[in-house]
């Protein structure tokens, strides 16, 4: 009796050691998924880490739908007085939305094509209306969708490794996110210019255009985060004032010229005219090399969506940020149900041939008739704000 007592209890371990071998993997994969982001209560602060290093924090789904309950909840919370968003990884704040994955979607008659754009846009949205103070640490890679993720909130802090860049005509598609509401509004023509031709600024550049509220050394934004989770019961003046004794510290780059002040003049005498073909003419006719160079990236650009983007800034000029969102997600569908996205798609991030065969091929062949439907209300399958 004693042996097949020790058997049987024997038995019993190997059981629960399986069982908890099985669990433990189980709690890893579950990890797994929600490592995608980090969701901490810090200090005073409520911190958000987007964790996808690999794809340069490229926004997915599941971190949409991760971070927005949890900035409600922390917009609530008596105790959480700020909330602060940063990338993981060094080299990107986040790169953009998982564009690959939603083509991929929609070429699988998924639903998550609504589902992206819809829930993404009333993050945004949630972001610009948040009571408490939102800070976006944009250091690195700041593309698309993680320009949504920080543009609309009250502090965005640039550091001399901040990329920005609103690519999306080159993907057939348009500068989404809230583009429409943001970029008409920067100086001058300099919104219009960047939508087009999906110019990357650096550095400083992404805080004298009016991109970043504030500019900062990469090496100071850890203490930077620190001093801000330490503070009592701050306001917005109080983490204002922080963030402020942080960039008066800053010394780098800065006497470096600003990249495009000085085509600024060109800009705004180019980029003011009220259609593509116009603005191509003008700088056809200014023949500089800025002007003639480019004349070249348009050229390479899906001309459905120069011609989607322009009406979209000039309509976005006067409408609310709400408004913006609705209509930038009427163009979202449209440009779904379309073959320059999914071409744009193929081209740069699946056979990377950079050589995409939009349709349309010429500006002439895009008709106003055609850029109607992509601005046409969808009912009841409009967004909800």
């Amino acid at each position: 009796m004693g042996q097949q007592h020790a058997w049987l209890l024997l038995s019993r371990f190997s059981s629960l050691r399986r069982a908890n071998v099985v669990l433990q993997h189980l709690r890893m994969s579950v990890h797994t998924e929600a490592a995608e982001v980090l969701l901490e209560r810090r200090g005073c602060a409520g911190v958000i880490t987007l964790n996808r290093p690999k794809f340069l924090n490229a926004l997915s789904l599941n971190m949409i739908r991760q971070i927005y309950p949890q900035l409600k909840k922390w917009e609530q919370d008596p105790e959480t007085f700020l909330i602060i968003i940063k990338g993981a990884g060094g080299k990107a704040f986040c790169a953009g939305g998982d564009i690959k994955a939603i083509s991929e979607a929609k070429k699988a008659g998924q639903s998550m094509t609504q589902d992206l754009f819809r829930e993404e846009y009333i993050l945004n949205n949630a972001i610009a209306s948040c009571q408490k103070p939102y800070v976006a640490l944009i250091d690195g890679i700041t593309m698309g969708g993680g320009v949504g993720l920080s543009v609309h909130g009250r502090f965005r802090v640039a550091t001399e490794r901040s990329l920005f860049a609103m690519p999306e005509t080159g993907i057939g598609l348009f500068p989404d996110v809230g583009g429409g509401y943001f970029l008409p509004r920067l100086q001058g023509k300099l919104g219009y210019f960047l939508a087009l031709t999906g110019f990357r600024l650096k550095g400083r550049d992404v805080h004298r255009a009016g991109i970043a509220t504030h500019f900062v050394d990469s090496e100071k934004l850890q203490k930077l985060e620190e001093e801000l989770l330490a503070l009592k019961s701050p306001s917005a003046e109080d983490v204002a004032g922080v963030i402020e004794s942080y960039q008066a510290e800053s010394k780098m780059d800065q006497d470096k010229s600003v990249i495009f002040e000085e085509h600024m003049d060109k800009i705004n005498s180019c980029f003011s005219a009220n259609t593509v073909e116009q603005i191509i003419e003008n700088l056809r006719q200014d023949g500089s090399p800025f002007a003639i160079e480019q004349l070249k990236v348009i050229n390479k650009m899906s001309p459905t969506s120069l011609k989607i983007t322009l009406r979209q800034l000039m309509e976005g000029s006067s409408k609310t940020l709400q408004e913006v969102l609705t209509m930038e997600y009427r163009l979202a569908q449209a440009c779904m149900e379309g073959h320059d996205f999914h071409e744009g798609v193929r081209a740069v991030l699946i056979d990377k041939d950079q050589s995409p065969k939009w349709k349309p091929a010429k500006l002439q062949e895009v008709t106003d008739e055609d850029l109607n439907g992509y601005f046409r209300s969808l009912g009841s399958r409009d967004l909800k704000l």
